[in-house]
Parts: C-alpha cells; structure tokens; sequence
C-alpha cells in the first residue's frame, strides 16, 4: 500500500522560511505528479504547487516568486521551499501525488494526511 508521508510544518514569522518534505512510501515504479495544496480556515483546498516527472512546474499566483517545489524522483519525493511567508500563507498543507504506479497496482492520486503552516508575528 503507498502512503505519503509529509513532514516540516511549524510556526514561523512572516518574512520567514519553511521546508515542507513529502515521500511515498511502498514499492513505486513511476509516479506521474506531485504537489502541494492549502486549505486555510473556511476556505477551499487550492493548488500551491506542482510538478510533473519530467520536471515542468506550476505555481498559484500568490507563491509565485516566494515558494519552491522540487522533486526528487528516486526517493519519491517533493518538496516545498516557502520564503518570505504572510500570514495568509497559513493553512494546512496537503502533499498530492497523481497516476501512481506500483507493480501490482495503479492509484490514480493520492494525498497526505496535512501539516499545518502558521505564519504569524
């Protein structure tokens, strides 16, 4: 069975950084994307960031210029760099992974469990 397994929310100041680390775990041949989503109090879950297999990327507006994704594909893993946060960056953060592939099985997408973001002073 494959899980994503995020890591490294917190608190921080606003100005400050924080790494968001995301891994699927089991047996995977491929994955197609992975990326990163928010949903803040009473508000819908939005698309952070994303990457593709082949390395393209995309970003929502508001991050543009301030967040990183990278990924790394022989871990499996995603990564999200966040610079320069505001206070509505707060959120809690969602990894998402799509079409993953393992030998006996195919997930269309997948998601962590949260990790909550605070920006605050």
């Amino acid at each position: 069975q494959v899980q994503l397994v995020e890591s490294g929310g917190g608190s921080a100041q606003p100005g400050g950084s924080l790494r968001l680390s995301c891994a699927a775990s089991g047996s995977i041949v491929s994955i197609n994307a992975m990326g990163w989503y928010r949903q803040a109090p009473g508000k819908q879950r939005e698309m952070v960031a994303g990457i593709t297999s082949g390395g393209s990327t995309v970003y929502t507006d508001s991050v543009k210029g301030r967040f990183t994704i990278v990924g790394d594909s022989v871990k499996n893993a995603v990564y999200l760099e966040m610079n320069r946060l505001e206070p509505e960056d707060t959120a809690v953060y969602y990894c998402n992974a799509v079409r993953v592939e393992t030998g006996d099985d195919s997930y269309p997408e997948l998601w962590g469990q949260g990790t909550l973001v605070t920006v605050s002073s």
